[in-house]
């Protein structure tokens, strides 16, 4: 069932700026899970974990063989708290629309993944993207980092410069394809269940459980390809000879 956004159009400049609500509620909503999480995992830290300690512990443990898998760990190391904050945020974002969307009375959609939003995708990506430039400047120097982006030779850096432009759109559209696409089948099998005729549910009851199991995986999967290419672009950029 399609559904309308909460849209609020402001004007600046003679510029009309939109603002989808939704998805500024649901980011928030994801900033708090996400600090509700490190507050209740990272109260009374004992030197040997257990419950709760332990998860976030292995978290943090996945995140480090990540970063080492694509540089040095005195140069990633800097970037752990990041990867963490990233990996954890996209996790949890993708996991909200999977069990219900929340529709108002006048057909608003505003509960939903917010990673559903090419909008919060194109800006993770396009945060992370710029975060690599600016971490290659500080540690390297903006005269070495710029020789090097230009290496072999300084008429082939346009090719450097539109890959970025591709770099931050397939980071950013492949993971909200993917979540799009799930909720939208997720909402169709929905749909089906409840339909006319009575027997609709034969099919959508079954195919929704396998969904959601599989949209959880493919939700996790999502966030894990997002924080690896992240790390990859951000070791180009702040180890020498890429």
């Amino acid at each position: 069932m399609e559904h309308d956004h909460p849209l609020v159009t402001w004007k600046l400049f003679g510029f009309d700026i939109i603002f989808d609500l939704s998805s500024i509620l649901m980011m928030v909503i994801t900033a708090l899970i996400v600090f509700i999480i490190a507050i209740i995992c990272t109260r009374n830290l004992k030197k040997r974990p257990s419950g709760k300690q332990n998860f976030i512990e292995w978290v943090f443990d996945f995140v480090r063989g990540i970063i080492e898998s694509n540089m040095a760990w005195k140069k990633g190391g800097q970037f752990h708290f990041l990867a963490v904050t990233l990996i954890l945020f996209i996790f949890v974002g993708n996991m909200l629309g999977l069990p219900m969307s929340i529709a108002s009375g006048d057909d608003k959609l505003w509960w939903k993944s917010p990673t559903a939003d090419p909008t919060v995708t194109l800006t993770l990506s396009t945060l992370m993207v710029l975060l690599t430039h600016f971490y290659g400047v500080k540690m390297k120097g903006a005269k070495t980092y710029f020789v090097d982006y230009a290496k072999p030779y300084w008429p082939l850096a346009i090719i450097n410069i539109f890959e970025e432009f591709t770099s931050t759109l397939t980071l950013g559209l492949r993971l909200y394809g993917n979540i799009f696409a799930g909720e939208l089948l997720l909402g169709l099998l929905a749909t089906l269940v409840f339909a006319q005729p009575a027997w609709g549910w034969i099919i959508g009851l079954p195919g929704l459980v396998v969904w959601q199991g599989f949209s959880v995986f493919v939700g996790t999967i999502q966030a894990y390809i997002f924080l690896m290419l992240a790390m990859v672009y951000m070791s180009h950029k702040v180890q020498s000879g890429h």
